[in-house]
């Protein structure tokens, strides 16, 4: 057995060098990227005449440090220009909002700033219980296809 791993170890290799970078095209988080150039090295190191046994921790070491090294950094590169907008409910939280109408613990509708039109009940913690139609309200919760609003709160000084 210790002879055939010896004589195959390249296809060992190649064959795990490709399933790390199919893996990583799935995930794209880097780690399968890392352990694929670590068994890189684990391929390097057997046609460099390195046992088996010893194959294996020199591409767990690569990989190691690639991880701890090299990704932090990548991950933090890839990251920088990624789009600071806030989208999807992200993006209708805060936003302001004129009754269409009449609001309640139960149904209504509201007009938001950006022109959508939404179903809409009043928030929980909220003051009023009934939110009469044009009065002007903030979205502070969105519960599956409703938005849950609230009327301005006054500050007390």
């Amino acid at each position: 057995m210790a002879e055939f791993m010896a004589s195959y170890a390249w296809v060992i290799w190649l064959a795990l060098i490709l399933i790390f970078l199919v893996v990583e095209t799935l995930t794209l988080d880097l780690i399968f990227l890392m352990l694929a150039i670590g068994s890189v090295g684990g391929l390097v190191s057997h046609f460099l005449g390195a046992p088996f046994l010893l194959q294996i921790p020199i591409a767990g070491v690569i990989a190691l440090l690639l991880i701890f090294s090299i990704r932090p950094p990548l991950l933090r590169r890839l990251r920088h220009g990624s789009d600071p907008t806030k989208s999807n409910v992200e993006a209708l939280l805060g936003l302001e909002a004129r009754v269409l109408a009449a609001v309640t613990t139960e149904s209504g509708s509201v007009k938001l700033s950006n022109g959508d039109t939404w179903t809409a009940r009043v928030f929980p913690n909220a003051s009023a219980l009934e939110l009469l139609p044009g009065s002007l309200v903030y979205v502070k919760a969105i519960d599956g296809a409703t938005a849950l609003v609230a009327p301005e709160e006054k500050v007390q000084l």
